[in-house]
């Protein structure tokens, strides 16, 4: 019996637990991503690409469209001007959960500024399941669901996805993973993006 309980096992025992609860609890692999992501890790690299350089490189948003809760329609043609922050996410996803208080302290900071947008498109459509875990949060950023046909140059069906779009509609940024959005200079690439008029 003494064999069975020796240091070495114990040590193993405890490792083991702790690679099958990262594995099986979305929220402590939200916990630890999150601790990486507080040491340095997950930095969003915020370089606009050189291809969205000239007005041609615009995309044509119009028909791209989101729809809240209460139904309203958003549609990202109708957003030319705004900095579009739009990010693709599910209650389930681990990294979503590890990135969204770093979304959250970036919607505080830009929530009343009228030139950007935050659309939060949750994945399954589940507006019930979504608002359960904003309250719970106490998050107040907008919940979306799809309305229409993403391009996959938006979205390629990973999660946690992350686009932002200039105010022509140039994608300046296009991230799948867990960032953290909070940084300051992801906070400067949004006031740039915001300042800027090519």
């Amino acid at each position: 019996m003494k064999k069975i309980f020796n240091k070495k096992n114990i040590i193993n025992g405890l490792f083991l637990g702790f690679f099958l609860i990262l594995i099986f609890v979305p929220s402590a692999k939200a916990l630890m991503i999150r601790g990486l992501m507080e040491i340095g890790l997950f930095r969003p690299s915020v370089e606009i690409p050189k291809e969205n350089a000239t007005p041609e490189a615009a995309a044509d948003l119009s028909g791209i469209s989101f729809k809240d809760a209460s139904g309203r329609i958003v549609d990202l043609g109708n957003l030319k001007g705004k900095v579009i922050f739009l990010n693709f996410w599910a209650t389930w996803c681990p990294p979503c959960l590890a990135e969204m208080p770093s979304v959250n302290k970036l919607y505080e900071q830009f929530k009343d500024d009228k030139d950007v947008v935050f659309i939060l498109v949750d994945a399954d459509s589940d507006f019930a399941k979504s608002k359960k875990f904003m309250d719970e949060k106490d998050y107040k950023m907008p919940v979306f669901a799809v309305a229409s046909n993403i391009p996959e140059q938006i979205f390629k069906g990973s999660l946690p996805t992350t686009v932002v779009f200039d105010k022509q509609g140039r994608i300046s940024y296009n991230e799948v993973g867990a960032a953290n959005y909070a940084s300051p200079k992801f906070i400067d690439f949004i006031k740039k993006l915001k300042e800027s008029n090519n």
